[in-house]
């Protein structure tokens, strides 16, 4: 994930794709975060940028769930 993703990337995924991409995203959020603690991390923006596609997969997930009913 070396580019920010947009919601519309994020709405052309399917919900399986979608909650896998969540997964990832928050797998590689805690990493960067212990990394960042220990003094390793090069690229201190990550973490925001990771944050930020987050919730973005988070608001299409409410939008899906909010549209269904």
């Amino acid at each position: 994930m070396a580019k920010s993703i947009t919601a519309k990337d994020l709405s052309a995924k399917s919900d399986e794709e979608l909650n896998a991409f969540i997964q990832e995203t928050t797998s590689s959020l805690l990493d960067n975060r212990f990394q960042n603690h220990t003094n390793r991390l090069d690229d201190t923006s990550r973490i925001g940028k990771l944050r930020r596609d987050l919730a973005r997969a988070f608001t299409v997930r409410a939008g899906r769930a909010k549209a269904k009913g």
